[in-house]
């Protein structure tokens, strides 16, 4: 029976992972654990399933709250773009320019988490994240001058970049039976963040008196509400540290007895850990799914910021009034909250991700030809149908949670595939400008939108078949020692 157990253990309590694995004696038997619980603790049981579910809750509210920081930073500034370049007197080429930090950083900065969260802990390296956005946006108004604008802009998608890679993994971790509709409610808060400050930014400057510096500043405050479930969180995780020592000892002693350790011995791994600890090193760029999701995120990407940046323009010179190409640019943007609930809820259900992936395609195709044939006649048309196709997000970050099986997989998949699609979304935007001012229109633009939209269907329904990055990378060593005569 003790071995059925172990085999059956698949999520451990959610206080031993806020830091990652932990070194050490264990604090005391916990729900998950292979090590029984001494008789007559059931206070103690009472007292740690309460524990455990004050801190599911809180974790859910920093996962919510974090989602809505992820991308204010950036389309607040797009809202007042134009008062920024005045007031800083920044060129029209280097406000172009400004446009292709954020993927920039994104990858730069989304190598580091891992190694981040290995040695600090990913709830602890989130929590530095949300502090260093807050930082970020309230330096970066009055910073003074472009140099430190930029500078203070990149705090801020620093943050950003290490907790768009680790949201992934706490989903995972905390929640492994959940994966589907966590990543769906931070998908939805994240779209939300997202058309909030696009639609609200300016109306909200007016209304503080019509100073850009203060209308964005003003999103530092959000930042702030997000930073403190996730210090609750951290200190939660420190706080066994300072209990009482004897009460800590009496734990410690009776989980060494119920598992036939001489007391003061570290207590046994649980079987998930050693699972995770005996797992060989992941080299993640050995796997064609990593790859597969690695382009289908960048391709994604390169659709949305071509829509965050040029969609309402190519209303206006259709014809369409100014403020109602900035609405249809909202109901684009705000087609993600529900969607981005729904879909990985969805695609959670599925052995196969594609047929998900080709359905979001064919609508992109879809807006992209009344784009072209009919821009001003089926607007509202169009702009839904791009909003359907950009909830390509995510379900990418679905894919990640689930073509890995460990925690540690996650964090490197998600790494390598935010890192390197963000690297791939880079020269889209700048590409969709460049072919709109040499040919004088957007027939040219409009088709390579929907060019890419053929090899983003191709890697979709690749890395969305039903495997794991840690099978395809301990397999492909083997294969290869075989193929040379080497091992059996």
């Amino acid at each position: 029976m003790a071995s059925e157990e172990t085999r059956t253990t698949t999520s451990p309590p959610l206080s031993r992972h806020l830091h990652g694995p932990s070194v050490g004696p264990a604090p005391g038997p916990s729900a998950g654990s292979s090590v029984g619980p001494p008789r007559g603790s059931s206070a103690g049981d009472g007292s740690r399933t309460a524990t455990h579910a004050w801190t599911a809750r809180l974790l859910m509210a920093g996962i919510v709250l974090a989602a809505l920081n992820l991308r204010p930073a950036i389309t607040s500034l797009g809202a007042l773009l134009e008062e920024v370049r005045d007031g800083l007197g920044m060129s029209a080429g280097l406000a172009g320019l400004l446009t292709s930090v954020p993927p920039l950083c994104f990858a730069v900065f989304g190598l580091t988490a891992p190694r981040l969260a290995r040695r600090f802990g990913p709830a602890a390296v989130v929590c530095a994240g949300m502090a260093a956005i807050a930082a970020g946006l309230l330096i970066r108004p009055y910073a003074g001058g472009t140099a430190g604008f930029v500078a203070a802009s990149a705090l801020a998608l620093m943050g950003i970049a290490v907790s768009n890679v680790l949201m992934p993994v706490i989903v995972k971790r905390h929640f492994p039976d959940r994966v589907g509709s966590m990543t769906g409610l931070y998908s939805m808060a994240l779209a939300l963040g997202t058309s909030t400050a696009a639609a609200v930014t300016v109306p909200l400057t007016e209304t503080l008196g019509g100073d850009w510096r203060t209308g964005l500043a003003v999103w530092a405050g959000l930042a702030v509400s997000a930073l403190l479930p996730w210090l609750a969180v951290v200190r939660q995780r420190r706080a066994p540290a300072c209990a009482d020592g004897t009460a800590a000892s009496r734990q410690e002693a009776a989980s060494g007895a119920a598992s036939g350790a001489a007391p003061g011995a570290e207590a046994p791994a649980r079987p998930h850990a050693r699972a995770e600890a005996e797992e060989p090193p992941l080299s993640i760029t050995r796997s064609r799914t990593a790859w597969a999701l690695a382009v289908f995120f960048g391709l994604q990407a390169t659709a949305a910021y071509i829509t965050m940046g040029w969609m309402a323009q190519i209303f206006r010179d259709a014809g369409v009034p100014a403020s109602t190409a900035g609405l249809l640019l909202a109901v684009t943007m705000v087609m993600g909250v529900p969607l981005s609930f729904a879909i990985p809820r969805l695609a959670a259900r599925l052995p196969h991700q594609g047929p998900i992936v080709v359905v979001l395609a064919v609508c992109g195709l879809a807006g992209y030809a009344g784009l072209y044939l009919a821009p001003a006649e089926g607007a509202w048309v169009w702009a839904l149908l791009l909003g359907v196709s950009n909830c390509a997000f995510p379900l990418a970050l679905t894919m990640v949670g689930m073509r890995a099986r460990t925690g540690a997989g996650v964090a490197r998949l998600s790494a390598f595939a935010q890192s390197t699609g963000y690297l791939i979304s880079i020269p889209g935007p700048l590409l969709v400008g460049v072919l709109y001012q040499h040919s004088g229109g957007w027939g040219l633009p409009l088709a390579l939108m929907a060019a890419l939209l053929i090899p983003q269907t191709v890697v979709g329904v690749l890395a969305g078949r039903n495997r794991t990055v840690e099978d395809e990378t301990a397999r492909r060593p083997r294969e290869h020692r075989r193929a040379h005569g080497v091992g059996n």
